[in-house]
């Protein structure tokens, strides 16, 4: 199984979740709402999940091994701080870009 695409859905600023992203897997599959999180020094991902009637959460859709999550984790990881770098650039080019007044 292949990842053929990784969408950055939404980055966040503040707190320990810094963004949530779709992930499309042989052109075929799409997961969503894959949370990026920055904790303990160091990033890592959170799968989609849901509440159960005991407060506890249980994840909808996760890797099956270590190696294919590691694959997972650092593919939306490198995923997450390209956008991360596109937008920390993405106010200089607008800045560059808008006509000067006088």
């Amino acid at each position: 199984m292949q990842i053929t695409d990784i969408k950055v859905r939404k980055l966040f600023d503040e707190g320990p979740m810094k963004a949530i992203v779709s992930v499309t897997f042989d052109g075929q599959l799409a997961v969503h709402d894959i949370k990026v999180i920055y904790a303990r020094d160091k990033y890592f991902i959170v799968m989609p999940s849901r509440k159960n009637p005991d407060d506890t959460y249980r994840d909808i859709v996760h890797p099956i091994n270590a190696q294919f999550r590691g694959m997972l984790e650092s593919s939306v990881i490198s995923a997450y701080e390209t956008a991360l770098a596109e937008a920390e650039l993405a106010p200089e080019k607008a800045e560059e870009a808008a006509p000067e007044t006088v």
